[in-house]
């Protein structure tokens, strides 16, 4: 009987329960991973392969960093790239001191002109490497071959209308109000030249250069066509208007349709605005009629670029319906 006693009082004496093992089990594991951080799951594959983009990326955007320290422009040049901008600017005479030539592009004939160019003008050509070119040009589109030039030598606008007093013909210019995007600018400097126009005219303020996008968009329009670059817009236009300029702004909302212009073949200067907020007010005020381009109601306006190449064709018809 003793025995027995004891033997219970030393089981239950022994039994620690298992309350304990349980909450240990119960205890939470922490926040669950994010999808890319577990190794089985296809995010974490993904997250590799944009992590190896990215280091392939930095390795080539340093060793662009580091080529632009072995090939450099001269202080103050630009650099025109492209076949077709390259071939029209040598052929309008554009001045240039180097060409950079893709060595796999030196027997090309579509660049003959532009090399014989170089021996006339003993104008040293260096071959490079299309990373070299890319680092030369920041990336820009340039098909093997780039010219350094000059800066930009900007007309001014007093002797461009001096001179066009003694070929006897209206005088025909372009004045740009605010034109901040090169695209744009190199794109009407080629309607420009396209549609006779005697120049085109920027404000030194709120308006962008003439770059090197310039001169590629343009198509060798900036070294054929005089750019006045003018202290003043409005000042310049009252100018004008005194030496008997009629002023025409173009806006959506004009008086009259370009294509219907009295003053055509009068001397003319066509005003484009800004690609936001068009027309400033004073320049707005300074013009002595606002002309617009009718187009479909289903779209609000157009480009900057694409409005005036359009007024300058218009305006180019009609001055000519009237010479003949």
């Amino acid at each position: 009987m003793a025995d027995n006693q004891h033997q219970r009082s030393r089981k239950k004496s022994s039994s620690v329960g298992s309350g304990g093992k349980r909450a240990r089990g119960l205890k939470g594991k922490g926040p669950t991973p994010k999808a890319e951080d577990r190794i089985y799951h296809p995010a974490h594959q993904r997250k590799i392969e944009r992590e190896v983009r990215k280091r392939k990326q930095m390795q080539r955007e340093n060793s662009v960093k580091a080529r632009k320290g072995s090939i450099t422009l001269r202080d103050g040049s630009d650099f025109i790239v492209g076949r077709n901008a390259v071939t029209e600017a040598v052929r309008g005479g554009i001045p240039f001191s180097r060409i950079f030539l893709q060595s796999s592009l030196v027997h090309d004939s579509r660049l003959s002109l532009v090399l014989q160019e170089a021996v006339a003008r003993h104008v040293p050509v260096v071959e490079v490497s299309r990373s070299d070119l890319d680092a030369l040009s920041d990336s820009m589109v340039h098909q093997g071959i780039g010219i350094e030039v000059p800066p930009y030598e900007y007309a001014d606008i007093t002797s461009l209308v001096h001179a066009k007093k003694d070929d006897g013909v209206p005088g025909f210019f372009v004045a740009l109000d605010g034109i901040t995007d090169p695209h744009n600018l190199g794109s009407i400097v080629r309607s420009a030249c396209a549609f006779y126009a005697d120049g085109v005219i920027i404000p030194e303020r709120r308006s962008c250069e003439v770059n090197s996008v310039v001169w590629k968009v343009s198509s060798g329009g900036a070294a054929r066509l005089p750019i006045a670059r003018e202290k003043n817009l409005v000042r310049t236009l009252e100018y004008l208007k005194s030496e008997g300029y009629f002023v025409v702004g173009l806006d959506g909302g004009g008086s009259q349709n370009i294509g219907e212009l009295s003053v055509a073949d009068m001397p003319l200067v066509v005003v484009t605005g800004s690609e936001g907020k068009g027309l400033s007010q004073l320049t707005r005020k300074t013009c002595d009629v606002i002309a617009s381009i009718p187009i479909s109601p289903l779209m609000e306006s157009l480009n900057a670029g694409v409005a005036t190449g359009v007024a300058l064709y218009q305006i180019h018809n009609l001055r000519t319906a009237k010479e003949n």
